[in-house]
Order: C-alpha cells, then structure tokens, then sequence
C-alpha cells in the first residue's frame, strides 16, 4: 500500500524536524514547508492516478504519461536526492547538528535518509521502468483531465531563497 509508505515517510521526516527544532526553529520551518510542498504534490499525483498500490504504478504511463514522468522526480526529491528540493533542508539539518557537536546523531539520521530513498526507489522504478502487461495499446493522452497547479514541477522550481551572506535567514545556518 502507498499510503503506508507515505505514512512512514512523514514519520521520518517529524524526526529531522524534531531533531532540529531545539537549535534552528526556522530550519524546522523550512523543512516543514518543503516537506508539506512534496507530500501534497506526490498526493495530488497519486489521487489523478487512481493508484494506491505499487502494482497499480505500472499503469500510470498509460493514464498520463507526463505526470506518471514527473511523480518519480516528487518521490526522489522526497527521499531528499541532492539535486532536487527535497536535499536543501535536509543537508541543512545535517550541516546544524554538526555545527552542534553532534555527528553520532547527523550521522544516524543519514543513514535513516538512505533507508526513506530506498523505498522512494523502488515507487519510482514501480512507476518508470515497469509496464503493466493490460496497457493498451492506444496512444496516451499527455494532457491532463484538471490542470496540475501544485503538482511535480513545484518539485523542481520551488522559490527556495538560495542561501547566501547576502540573505540573512540562512546565514546562521550555513558554514562555507
């Protein structure tokens, strides 16, 4: 079930936030809003979709091809891939704790990130690099039903303020 997933996901996510609150509270913020971002984008998805198992993914790519394209970037940047929103709170978080003097504890959570990835792995591989042998054999449709406001581009475009001297939010958390 994807719900359980996600469930344990949110899970692991209140624990960055837990971890952090005590030293950066605008840090838990910011990973609170990034957090909230995906997860409403990655439902948003999955309900267009009409998913809620893993072998009901495969048969995303026949009911919208651009979206079924884009829910696996949602789920990777969940899982806090670098290169995607998702890994700017959570290198953040990580960067506080060993600002802190606390790498046991950065250390732990890392490896607990890699744990989440996994799972986010194996949804997207679900969803990109397995077909359903039912898919017809008609063209898929590459518009959607509703137009997708909050949905996977936010993913990719999200206005994070880029952390920088120039931008006093961020300058306490970040050493260059």
């Amino acid at each position: 079930q994807l719900r359980k997933v996600l469930a344990y996901s949110s899970i692991a996510h209140l624990g960055w936030m837990i971890v952090v609150i005590q030293f950066a509270p605008s840090l838990t913020a910011l990973a609170l809003t990034t957090y909230l971002a995906m997860t409403s984008a990655t439902f948003l998805s999955l309900k267009t979709l009409k998913t809620t198992t893993m072998n009901s993914l495969a048969l995303a790519w026949a009911k919208a091809p651009m979206l079924a394209a884009l829910l696996p970037l949602t789920l990777l940047s969940l899982g806090g891939l670098p290169p995607l929103t998702g890994f700017l709170p959570k290198w953040m978080i990580l960067q506080q704790l060993s600002t802190q003097g606390l790498p046991l504890t950065a250390t732990i959570i890392a490896l607990s990130a890699l744990l989440s990835l996994y799972f986010y792995l194996r949804l997207s591989y679900a969803m990109a690099l397995t077909i359903s042998p039912n898919v017809p054999s008609a063209s898929a449709p590459w518009r959607l039903p509703t137009p997708p406001i909050f949905l996977p581009p936010f993913n990719l475009h999200f206005p994070l303020p880029p952390p920088s001297p120039l931008n006093p939010a961020f300058t306490g958390h970040l050493r260059l």
